[in-house]
C-alpha cells in the first residue's frame, strides 16, 4: 500500500497532495473519537507509533547517515523533539475544550509565528505584504478567541482556543529550532531522531501526570494506530515526497484545507456546528495565513523544508 501512495506521489503529485490534504484533515477528529485515553497518552502513543513507522525506513535507506549526526545536531534535534511533544499535547488538550474547527484553525497560524519568531530570534527580513498576513491572521484569529459560544459538545472554547494558539506557538519553535539542522541532515534520519525526541518527553509527562499507559479498550488503541498511519504516514510522509517536486508554497497553502476538513468531518462524525465567530474569524484567520506564507516564498525567499509540514496533524 505503501509502495502503491510513493508512485501516485511520484507520477502525479496532485494526488498526493489531495491525499495528504484528505489524511491530515482526519487527525483533530481521530483525537475527538477516544474517549477513555488522556490527551497526553494520546499524544505519546500517536508519536510512537509513527516513530515505529519512520525509524525503519530511515535505517533501510541508509543508515550512515545517522553516524553523520554531530552531538550538537543531536541537542538541537532533542530541543526540537521536545518543542514538538509540547505541541502535540497542547492541541490535543484544545480539541477535547473547543470546536475542531476552532482548534485546527488556531494551530495553522503556525507559519505566522514562524515569520515573527526568524525576524526576532534570527534577523530574517519581514516585508510589508508579510506584515498584512500576519495582521489579517490575527485578526481572524482574534475573531475565533472571542467566539464563546463554541457548541453544545464542548466545555471551554475560551480555554480550548488559547491552548490552540499555544500548541501554534510551539510548533514555530519547533520549525525554527530545525530550520538549519534539517539542511545538514536528511528528513528520515532527522525525523527518527526529533519523534524518538518527543516520544520520550511525552511519556515523561504522561507518567509525571500519573496516568495509565495501558488498559484502554481495543478501539482506542486502533485509533491511536489510525492517527499514526493516517494524517503521520500519510499525511506528513507524502507531503515530505510532495516538497521535493511541487512548490513549497503550494504545498504549504494547500494544507489550508486541513480545517476545512476537519470542521466538515467534526459535522458528520460528531454534529458539531461551530459559532459564526469561529467561521468567519477562520475564513479571515486562513487568508491571512495564505498571504504570509506566499509573501515569505516570494520575498524572504524559500520557507523552511519541515520534515513534518505542519507537524499538528
Amino acid at each position: 500500500m505503501f509502495s502503491r501512495v510513493r508512485r501516485a506521489v511520484v507520477e502525479r503529485p496532485v494526488v498526493g497532495l489531495a491525499v495528504a490534504v484528505l489524511a491530515v484533515s482526519t487527525s483533530a477528529p481521530l483525537v475527538r473519537a477516544v474517549e477513555d485515553a488522556p490527551s497526553t497518552v494520546i499524544a505519546f502513543y500517536r508519536v510512537l507509533f509513527m516513530t515505529a513507522l519512520v525509524a525503519p525506513l530511515a535505517v533501510h535507506r541508509n543508515p550512515g547517515d545517522f553516524r553523520e549526526i554531530s552531538r550538537r545536531d543531536l541537542a538541537i534535534a532533542v530541543v526540537a523533539g521536545v518543542a514538538l511533544a509540547a505541541h502535540f499535547a497542547l492541541w490535543f488538550v484544545s480539541i477535547d475544550l473547543t470546536t475542531i474547527a476552532a482548534s485546527a484553525t488556531l494551530v495553522q497560524t503556525q507559519p505566522v509565528f514562524v515569520a515573527i519568531g526568524a525576524w526576532l530570534v534570527l534577523s530574517d527580513r519581514i516585508t510589508p505584504r508579510m506584515v498584512l498576513g500576519i495582521v489579517v491572521a490575527v485578526v481572524g484569529a482574534a475573531l475565533i478567541g472571542l467566539d464563546a459560544s463554541g457548541s453544545s459538545t464542548v466545555s471551554d472554547p475560551l480555554l480550548g482556543n488559547a491552548l490552540a494558539v499555544a500548541s501554534a506557538v510551539m510548533a514555530a519553535a519547533y520549525v525554527l529550532v530545525g530550520r538549519s539542522l534539517r539542511q545538514r541532515v536528511r528528513v528520515f534520519p532527522y525525523t527518527t531522531v526529533v519523534y524518538g525526541a518527543c516520544t520520550v518527553a511525552l511519556l515523561v509527562t504522561a507518567l509525571a501526570q500519573d496516568h495509565d499507559l495501558l488498559g484502554y479498550p481495543a478501539v482506542e488503541w486502533v485509533l491511536f494506530a489510525a492517527m499514526a498511519i493516517g494524517p503521520g504516514f500519510f499525511g506528513h510522509t507524502v507531503i515530505n515526497w510532495l516538497l521535493e517536486r511541487v512548490e513549497s508554497a503550494v504545498v504549504s497553502v494547500s494544507l489550508l484545507g486541513e480545517p476545512v476538513g476537519a470542521a466538515v468531518l467534526a459535522l458528520v462524525i460528531f454534529a458539531e456546528v461551530p459559532g459564526w465567530l469561529t467561521v468567519v474569524g477562520g475564513a479571515v484567520a486562513l487568508a491571512g495565513i495564505a498571504v504570509t506564507v506566499l509573501a515569505r516564498e516570494r520575498d524572504a525567499g524559500p520557507a523552511e523544508d519541515d520534515p513534518t509540514a505542519s507537524p499538528s496533524e
